[in-house]
């Protein structure tokens, strides 16, 4: 019985966590800074890069890596470090804008087609990204209110 109702509050708690493609955000956040930091080394391998620039993906990857990974260890900082996580999606989304100037310009994929391809995936996977963050911000604000979690 007790393996039960210890099973039926897992489930529960489950149920009140926000996901997305059934991962926690923690989660997600892990797979998006593991996703970002190999984009940045292949892209630089596969150009045959040696610009820094090529691997500000990694760079930007590596913090939200970091961070999520404290707020799954350090439950009691998970608050502030998402807080940090979402910073840095938003900040991915804001250099991917850039790919608008080239778009203006004219110039799109004509140059560095590869810097360009990372301009495009930094705006659409950190407005994404930042957009599911907001979301389970809001969703964690609302079970607050309701009682459901500390």
């Amino acid at each position: 019985m007790i393996k039960y109702n210890q099973l039926m509050e897992n489930e529960n708690q489950n149920n009140l966590e926000f996901k997305v493609f059934g991962l926690s955000m923690e989660k997600l956040s892990i797979y998006y800074g593991l996703f970002l930091i190999l984009w940045g080394v292949i892209i630089s391998f596969i150009s045959g890069s040696n610009s820094f620039t090529s691997y500000i993906p990694s760079i930007l990857g590596l913090p939200i890596l970091i961070f999520s990974y404290l707020s799954i260890k350090i439950t009691s900082k998970k608050k502030m470090f998402m807080h940090f996580v979402v910073m840095f999606g938003l900040i991915i989304f804001l250099g991917g804008l850039d790919f608008i100037r080239t778009l203006i310009t004219g110039n799109v994929f004509e140059f560095n087609i590869w810097a360009d391809l990372s301009k495009v995936m930094m705006l659409f996977t950190g407005l994404f990204f930042t957009y599911q963050c907001i979301k389970s911000f809001r969703h964690a604000r609302k079970m607050r209110e309701l009682g459901n979690v500390e």
